[in-house]
């Protein structure tokens, strides 16, 4: 059990999403150590308590210290937050092992499957820290620009072991962020990731025009695939309809604020992948998550007809028309003959 009321806290990735966290918690009363991989934002938020590039006009809290120095910011902490693109967990984490204490809690608020392991983020840092650590992951329908305007907001923290879902729920429980726990991590974490994939789907389209029938229809069968992916990995089919599940599909396929939304309703207007991500300075999670999940799914025989879709749009180039088509013309089948 940790000591909740003296941590010492380390958050690795000053994106948007870790500094709303970082200073949600330095808000609580923490002193939170932060690694910021770009100079530019150490120096913007220790000089101007400000995340000029990332997290903008949000004044942060002053017991958030930003650093470059990975070493110290995870030596002797008791919980390590890793809130890092999915693509470089791996990497930041074989950084961090060696100065991170065995003990630590180890949370990931990171959401993507890794492509040539198809291993989750947690299982990713089940690799890198061999015996080091708890591990925990943090999910659910979460936009950081609101979390850091402290908007009431609820997500779940799951853990294979109960009593660290316990700590990290009370460590990040806010009068305006509200934890529940969960022990199904890979349920947790798929919901987290494939939405991603679905999200996608969602903007194409609303960039094609096709109406709220339509994406209603999508998200709907998105979450079914969603499901059968899980139950295929031992995930319990009950998360699917909890936040991590519909929650976090229902906010990234509809919000103004999901990147990945945003990403698909570009190409669905008719814009290429590569001039819609050489413009984006955050990381869209989706684009290589789908990968991910239509390797996973052909190894798994898993059917995911939504996820493949955006796979063939993004790396085949089929065009998004043709994409709707080939999906609103399969053989005819009954809506729940896959539910176990």
């Amino acid at each position: 059990m940790l000591n909740i009321q003296n941590l010492k806290i380390g958050v690795v990735g000053a994106g948007s999403w870790g500094t709303a966290l970082a200073d949600l918690l330095a808000g609580k009363g923490y002193w939170v150590d932060l690694w910021a991989y770009e100079p530019e934002v150490a120096e913007s938020i220790n000089s101007g308590r400000e995340n000029r590039l990332f997290l903008p006009e949000i004044i942060l809290e002053k017991k958030l210290r930003a650093s470059n120095d990975l070493a110290k910011v995870v030596g002797g902490k008791d919980l390590v937050l890793m809130v890092v693109p999915s693509h470089e967990m791996r990497r930041v984490a074989g950084l961090a092992a060696k100065h991170l204490p065995e003990e630590a809690v180890v949370v990931t608020a990171s959401k993507g499957i890794e492509n040539k392991t198809h291993l989750t983020m947690t299982g990713v840092l089940g690799e890198i820290l061999p015996g080091k650590g708890r591990l925990a992951v943090l999910s659910g329908p979460s936009f950081a620009i609101e979390v850091a305007q402290r908007m009431p907001t609820v997500v779940t923290a799951a853990a294979a072991n109960i009593d660290v879902a316990n700590d990290v729920q009370a460590v990040f429980a806010t009068s305006y962020f509200r934890v529940y726990t969960n022990k199904d991590m890979i349920g947790v974490e798929l919901g987290g990731a494939v939405k991603n994939v679905i999200a996608i789907a969602s903007g194409i389209v609303d960039g094609l025009g096709l109406g709220l029938n339509s994406r209603a229809a999508l998200i709907t069968r998105g979450l079914a695939e969603i499901r059968r992916l899980g139950i295929r990995l031992g995930a319990n089919p009950h998360t699917f309809a909890g936040l991590a599940g519909v929650g976090d599909l229902m906010l990234t396929c509809t919000g103004t604020l999901s990147r990945n939304h945003t990403v698909g309703k570009m190409i669905g207007e008719g814009k290429k992948l590569g001039d819609i991500l050489s413009e984006m300075r955050m990381v869209a999670e989706g684009v290589k998550t789908a990968k991910s999940v239509y390797n996973l799914s052909e190894k798994l025989g898993v059917e995911m007809p939504i996820a493949h879709a955006v796979y063939a749009v993004l790396y085949d180039d089929l065009d998004p028309k043709a994409a709707v088509y080939q999906l609103m013309t399969r053989n005819l089948k009954s809506e729940l003959e896959d539910v176990e």
